[in-house]
């Protein structure tokens, strides 16, 4: 299984922070990614910028046929089309589609490194995973997400708020 993890905090061209995720699923769809579940969407500050617009992010569980370079580099040609532009770490952004886990692989490349490497100290990532994959383990540390979730500061466990809010999509 595949776990990607898809975040916004500014508005685009083509409409809001939710819109941007939505139409980011639609482009996955469209380059042959079989999703399976989507997670609520999840609010968090921007870190570590906390006056940054706050990030909503999902989770997806999902297969894709292809390896997971040709899955980056569809991630890559999706968020150039959302109007993400490369710019500082941890700036604020219209998209950010990042590869999680593809299927268990470890990979350390200049190009990709899987799993994710900040996966487990990330809450928009663990609590997104919980919800829709909770038997899903760090193909590293051989945790699971509420493992990792309860290893969390308090305060990174507090500020996260899951939405009343879906993708609206038919999978």
């Amino acid at each position: 299984m595949i776990h990607l993890n898809i975040g916004s905090n500014l508005n685009s061209n083509l409409g809001s922070r939710f819109d941007n995720i939505t139409i980011a699923i639609h482009l996955l769809l469209e380059s042959k990614l079989r999703i399976k579940k989507i997670s609520n969407f999840y609010e968090t500050p921007s870190y570590p910028n906390k006056s940054f617009p706050k990030f909503i992010n999902i989770g997806i569980l999902a297969d894709f046929k292809k390896d997971c370079l040709e899955l980056l580099r569809n991630i890559s040609l999706i968020e150039k089309k959302i109007g993400r532009v490369k710019s500082k770490k941890n700036d604020p952004r219209k998209i950010d589609i990042d590869i999680i886990d593809f299927n268990s692989k470890i990979i350390d490349s200049n190009k990709l490194y899987l799993p994710h490497p900040k996966a487990h100290l990330r809450n928009f990532v663990l609590y997104p995973i919980l919800e829709i994959d909770s038997k899903w383990s760090h193909p590293i540390l051989k945790k699971n997400a509420q493992f990792l979730i309860n290893k969390l500061s308090q305060k990174s466990r507090i500020e996260i708020t899951r939405l009343n809010k879906n993708v609206n999509i038919n999978l």
